[in-house]
């Protein structure tokens, strides 16, 4: 294993830097910390089950009773990276 230590890296053309190739994990050492990736892996849970069809918002989890039925869940129209939404199957009656 190649170890490389550095403090700042920066791309020299285009605004997209890339780290790792496809289907390459990037992952923060124990203690390390990210910052710029949007939100930090948390919702803010809405406490009211839904039982009809819904449009979420990024950064919100959302209860889900399908005891009646399908229900339709709409993401957010306009995403970013970072967002996240969290849906939790509330009678565990999903199919």
């Amino acid at each position: 294993m190649s170890k490389i230590e550095v403090d700042t890296i920066d791309k020299q053309s285009g605004s997209t830097l890339t780290v790792g190739g496809p289907g390459t994990a990037v992952t923060l050492g124990s203690g390390a910390t990210q910052s710029g990736f949007g939100r930090t892996g948390t919702v803010d849970w809405c406490t009211t089950a839904k039982t009809s069809p819904l449009t979420v918002v990024s950064g919100n989890g959302y209860f889900i009773n399908t005891t009646s039925g399908a229900i339709t869940v709409t993401l957010p129209a306009s995403p970013s990276a970072g967002d996240i939404v969290a849906v939790k199957d509330y009678t565990g009656t999903s199919g």
